[in-house]
């Protein structure tokens, strides 16, 4: 299965090295190149993947699905819903390192990255970023468009909702919900419920601007 690549910048070359990966353990995804605005990179290689052109000439190149990998939720959110209207296939990158139960659900478009740990009775949602080392426990829920980022670590039962951010090394106490479109910020510790759109930092993680 020829994979074209959504952005390619530095967010982008992971999920590439996921695949290749991937495609290395003799699964059927193989990526092919990249699709980027930037005219900067028009004809660059990262990990020996060309820029093939820009975002709106997908439809010139060959090929059987695609990912969308740009790091910005509200962006990955506006182009990932874009690509599902026109009907393209869209899969998932599962870095092979990834220690997943065998019971957990993983909507199609969302990146698993080496590291991750998601424990059993879990829900991951379309177009999530389950970034390095961060672990998941047991039967949480992580919505669409939301990202998890290295090394935070959610609680048993927590909810992250629809393009939320858990920011790098934050904690997240088991049962509480992280609203829609909130952030939680590097290092945070959340002891308690975030309210949708809510910045919080700082252990316990507080809010600083709505």
């Amino acid at each position: 299965m020829r994979v074209v690549i959504i952005g390619a910048g530095g967010h982008a070359q992971v999920v590439a090295d996921i695949l290749l990966r991937m495609y290395e353990a003799s699964n059927d995804i193989r990526p092919i190149g990249y699709l980027d605005d930037d005219p900067l990179l028009l004809g660059k290689r990262f990990l020996d993947l060309p820029v093939l052109g820009k975002i709106a000439q997908l439809n010139q190149v060959d090929h059987d699905a695609v990912i969308v990998a740009i790091g910005d939720n509200a962006i990955r959110q506006r182009i990932f819903e874009m690509l599902n209207q026109k009907g393209e296939r869209v899969v998932t990158a599962q870095h092979p390192r990834a220690v997943i139960a065998p019971d957990v659900h993983i909507e199609p478009g969302s990146m698993i990255c080496a590291g991750v740990v998601i424990n059993v009775g879990c829900i991951v949602g379309a177009n999530v970023i389950l970034n390095t080392g961060c672990t998941v426990d047991h039967h949480c829920r992580i919505e669409d468009h939301a990202h998890i980022a290295p090394g935070a670590h959610l609680g048993g039962e927590v909810v992250v909702g629809e393009g939320a951010l858990v920011g790098i090394g934050a904690i997240v106490i088991p049962r509480c919900h992280i609203g829609e479109y909130s952030v939680i910020g590097a290092g945070a510790v959340v002891t308690k419920s975030v309210p949708p759109g809510l910045t919080v930092v700082g252990v316990p993680a507080k809010p600083i601007q709505r």
